[in-house]
């Protein structure tokens, strides 16, 4: 007699194991890798424009080609991630950003760089959701939000840590050796991937093949360290829908999909605007140019001190209110500041507060996919809302300066207030759900 085994039951019941921790691991460095090369063209912009004897404007359509590959990237390899598995989407995503940033190292024209960063752009931004999406579903529901945002914090350590190398090192191996070492460790990475990254077992149990079933035996002796029967099924709870982005609006989703495309898309206008101008913003408002800098500090060392203690307390509460907030909160400092002047502890303690009032939303907008969608579509959703995000991104970052140089300051801040209202309205949407992932409600934990 055959035995059936549900995936999320097993997971949820079985303590953390060392194979989930390699996955978990493994999810991590791709993600360093990826906010390190994202943020390599910041590192070497001025290198680069100075190598080619080039005005600081002409870094811009390099800038874009990035970020133009990144939502691309999202919205198509998210789709392959859900239709051909995690993994090979995973090492293919890194393989290409790796092959690119490596290539730009031996490149000897802007528009060779140009291109090239639009094709690395494609790896960075489909590695995201996959990575994601394959962290959230080796994890027990009561550690999801931790993970996936462990997970995530990896690209704002990668950027650190490219930082930190850029500081070190540029004078000595120049702009050539950044894009090299973030080629050549990807790829080094890549060859880790195909021997130690498993396949998701939410992936593997929605094809019931003789293939599929021993790979999940397999993974699950490797976290149980107990054997199934050959003839076992396995499961997740959902109905099964077709790969693909219209998918996202079929059997009722359609609602929450235009609620969330809503709150990423503005939630970013406003977090980029905040974090690609404060500086210029501080500085313009009278504070020294080099100290001009600690309020983007401020604002990311608060992010990160939050967002584990955040990630924590998401399985636990309704995520909805949780997100209404925080929108609250972003609006009242955004207020704060708009009102603040000259007064600088006044200003560095709103500034950094603002990690969690305009920040925070990424944690629990991650989380909030990974709950609303089935297996089927988890990547495609992460994928094309962070996409719409990274259109917010670019929107963000290209009218903070109008709004600093026609209302000053004060108008500046003012005008954080207005996308973050529009977010919170995008919630009102969003209408609660059996959570595909974990079997609880979307919106009443």
């Amino acid at each position: 007699m055959s035995t059936h085994c549900s995936i999320p039951t097993l997971l949820d019941g079985t303590r953390i194991s060392a194979f989930q921790w390699k996955v978990f691991g493994l999810c991590f460095f791709v993600a360093i890798l990826d906010g390190f090369d994202t943020q390599a063209i910041a590192f070497t912009g001025p290198s680069i424009t100075q190598f080619f004897g080039l005005g600081a404007g002409a870094l811009a359509p390099i800038l874009t080609a990035g970020i133009v590959g990144m939502v691309l990237g999202a919205m198509t390899l998210g789709l392959l991630g859900d239709k051909f598995g995690r993994r090979p989407t995973i090492i293919g995503s890194v393989t290409l950003f790796g092959v690119a940033s490596l290539a730009t190292a031996f490149a000897h024209t802007t528009e060779q760089i140009l291109v090239l960063r639009f094709i690395a752009g494609l790896g960075m931004g489909g590695a995201t959701p996959v990575v994601l999406s394959l962290a959230a579903e080796y994890g027990s529901a009561k550690h999801r939000g931790t993970i996936m945002t462990t997970v995530l914090l990896g690209l704002p350590a990668g950027a650190i840590l490219g930082g930190l190398l850029a500081a070190k090192m540029l004078p000595s191996i120049g702009w050539q050796g950044i894009f090299a070492v973030g080629g050549v460790v990807p790829l080094a990475l890549v060859g880790v991937l195909v021997f130690a990254l498993p396949e998701s077992l939410y992936f593997l149990a929605r094809n019931q093949s003789t293939l599929s079933r021993q790979k999940i035996a397999r993974i699950i002796a490797s976290i149980t360290k107990t054997q199934t029967t050959p003839d076992a099924t396995y499961s997740v709870p959902e109905t099964e829908v077709k790969t693909r982005v219209a998918s996202l609006f079929n059997g009722g989703l359609a609602r929450n999909t235009l609620g969330i495309w809503t709150v990423y898309l503005f939630n970013w206008v406003a977090w980029f605007m905040f974090l690609s101008w404060l500086p210029t913003v501080l500085k313009a408002t009278g504070l020294p140019a080099e100290q001009a800098p600690m309020g983007t500090v401020a604002v990311n060392a608060v992010f990160v001190a939050c967002a584990i203690p955040l990630s924590i307390i998401l399985p636990k509460i309704n995520t909805r209110l949780l997100l209404l907030i925080l929108f609250l909160f972003g609006i009242a400092l955004c207020w704060g500041l708009a009102n603040s002047g000259t007064n600088w502890t006044l200003v560095f303690i709103l500034a950094g507060c603002a990690g969690v009032g305009i920040g925070g939303q990424q944690i629990v907008l991650n989380y909030m996919v990974a709950q609303a969608y089935p297996t089927a579509l988890r990547a495609t959703a992460t994928g094309w809302a962070i996409a719409l995000g990274r259109v917010g991104a670019i929107i963000g970052s290209a009218s903070g300066g109008w709004f600093l140089e026609h209302s000053g300051p004060a108008g500046y801040y003012s005008a954080l207030i207005i996308p973050l209202i529009i977010a919170a309205a995008g919630l009102l949407i969003i209408r609660p759900q059996i959570d595909a992932v974990e079997g609880h409600p979307l919106a009443t934990h």
